[in-house]
């Protein structure tokens, strides 16, 4: 995987980057001296027996089943899907079974919208299905909801003890309601590390189960983040790409780039852009730094697709504010190669497309809108990935999450709390009533009254 900067090297950005050397210098210290409380860092190196286990489970449960469906939200569905999509065929779900080499269809169902569940219902047979409740609290509403539905649909078609071949846990070794429910009904679980937060978790059981269940390299995708850790203990900071991907991101900042768009030019990588999305928003938007002072720090993440965008944003960016860093994934070498026709060779605006392959012309625009950004001075870098595998997928994911963390550390913020998301959490826990929350509940009933001048 390799990084290229230059696109964000002008106006003066070197002479920027060594003036911030003491700043460059305790962020470094501070990824050691607070390592072992990153427990995300420590995934590609410890996990040999689970894997071991998912695997034998995997082999116990294919071909017993039709779908393996993911009950998560946020990062404990962004991921499964991110990895899925990458790695996988993408019309994975339509393939006939011996196309899947046995493995199971998936599906990740994360949103409480009452119309998907229903609608879902009516696709598959439920009694066919291995349902993957994902929640380290086992208080998470969307995802207890809809486990508590499936579980009734389960128990009155096959019984208690058939629901239980149907449903496998991921959840916290000891807290909360799941690591509970779990053991008193005997359901199959996998632990999530204690101190790995949700948008972490990818490379704990939370996406290595759903990967290993769809056929995937699940060592591979560690093995490449281990390699990645290797790069990412650089000092310095032009060769470490993760910590110069989150110092030229906090220059931005500081320069009023408060944009940072994804644009994978591989459908392999759209859904990364997504779980991107809520790694950095979650993680670098706060309203207060480690001193406790109100910083209201963080970029806004925004995804796009290559050739897709082109056709929709890239106007927005080549000639709108200067608020935005664009952030090329590139692939060296597509998986498949199909050729253009040599047809309408009479017509110049088709002519020249004759015999061209599509790797080729998606490469071509890849380079031509990072020229066009380049030309009209917009600020760009580039991810390049030699082919999309389990290895540098790992590589990728682990990348970014280093990249946070830095960016946590430039900012001196906690990138691993996230109080705004707790407000909406608490508020929704009051409204119905929780046990608990009566203050929470008391502040709402409190609150002005929403005015009929302002309806329309």
């Amino acid at each position: 995987m390799k990084l290229d900067f230059n696109n964000m090297m002008q106006n003066g950005m070197e002479a920027k980057i060594a003036k911030l050397a003491p700043q460059i210098k305790a962020a470094n210290e501070a990824m050691v001296t607070k390592r072992e409380k990153m427990a995300w860092r420590d995934l590609p190196y410890n996990q040999e027996r689970v894997v071991k286990e998912m695997s034998d489970y995997v082999n116990e449960m294919k071909g017993h089943i039709d779908a393996f469906v993911v009950l998560g939200i946020g990062g404990s569905a962004l991921g499964p899907l991110a990895v899925q999509q990458a790695l996988n065929h993408p019309f994975w779900n339509e393939l006939p079974r011996e196309k899947r080499k046995d493995y199971p269809k998936l599906y990740v169902l994360d949103n409480v919208d009452p119309e998907r569940l229903v609608y879902f219902f009516d696709t598959v047979d439920v009694t066919k299905c291995l349902f993957n409740v994902v929640s380290k609290s086992g208080s998470t509403s969307e995802t207890m909801s809809q486990f508590m539905i499936i579980q009734q649909i389960l128990e009155e078609k096959m019984g208690k003890e058939g629901a239980k071949s149907r449903i496998v846990c991921t959840t916290d070794a000891v807290n909360g309601n799941l690591i509970t429910i779990a053991k008193a009904e005997g359901y199959k679980y996998f632990i999530i590390p204690s101190a790995v937060g949700g948008r972490f978790s990818e490379l704990t059981p939370v996406g290595l189960l759903p990967a290993a269940f769809c056929g995937i390299d699940i060592k591979g995708l560690l093995v490449g983040a281990a390699q990645m850790d290797e790069r990412c203990k650089e000092a310095d900071i032009y060769k470490n790409p993760a910590h110069m991907y989150a110092l030229l991101h906090y220059i931005g900042m500081t320069e009023g780039k408060n944009i940072s768009v994804v644009m994978p030019y591989a459908d392999s990588l759209k859904f990364i852009s997504d779980w991107y999305a809520q790694l950095w928003a979650e993680s670098l938007g706060k309203a207060v730094d480690n001193n406790g002072k109100i910083v209201n720090v963080g970029q806004t993440p925004v995804k796009a697709l290559g050739v897709t965008d082109q056709h929709s944003q890239v106007q927005l960016y080549a000639e709108g504010p200067f608020d935005k860093i664009i952030v090329f994934l590139g692939v060296d070498e597509y998986r498949e190669t199909i050729t253009i026709p040599k047809t309408y060779g009479d017509m110049p605006s088709l002519g020249f497309l004759g015999g061209v392959t599509h790797n080729e012309l998606i490469k071509t625009e890849q380079a031509a809108t990072e020229y066009a950004l380049t030309k009209a001075n917009r600020q760009n870098m580039t991810i390049t990935l030699p082919k999309v595998t389990a290895h540098t997928l790992g590589q990728l994911l682990y990348f970014f999450e280093v990249a946070t963390a830095y960016a946590g550390e430039l900012l001196n913020i906690d990138a691993f709390d996230q109080p705004g998301v707790e407000e909406g959490k608490n508020a929704t826990y009051a409204m119905f009533g929780r046990p608990g929350y009566e203050a929470k509940k008391a502040e709402l009933d409190a609150a002005p009254a929403k005015s009929d001048k302002y309806v329309i």
